[in-house]
């Protein structure tokens, strides 16, 4: 029964991957381009996101150590 599963998770990976291949042929290089921007702005404001996250847990951290 485990030998079935993961097989049939291997077909279906290599399946996914054969159409995500097959359907970044087609697209024009200006959407690449502005996919890589908001790639570079959301990888930006998940820097901050993580920042602030930290901040508060290292806030949290001193208040309980008074």
């Amino acid at each position: 029964m485990k030998k079935n599963i993961l097989a049939l998770k291997l077909v279906a990976a290599g399946v996914l991957s054969t159409v995500a291949a097959a359907a970044s042929a087609a697209v024009p290089t200006e959407v690449t381009s502005a996919l890589t921007g908001a790639g570079t702005d959301a990888a930006a404001i998940g820097g901050a996101v993580l920042v602030v996250l930290i901040g508060i847990a290292a806030f949290k951290y001193m208040r309980k150590a008074m």
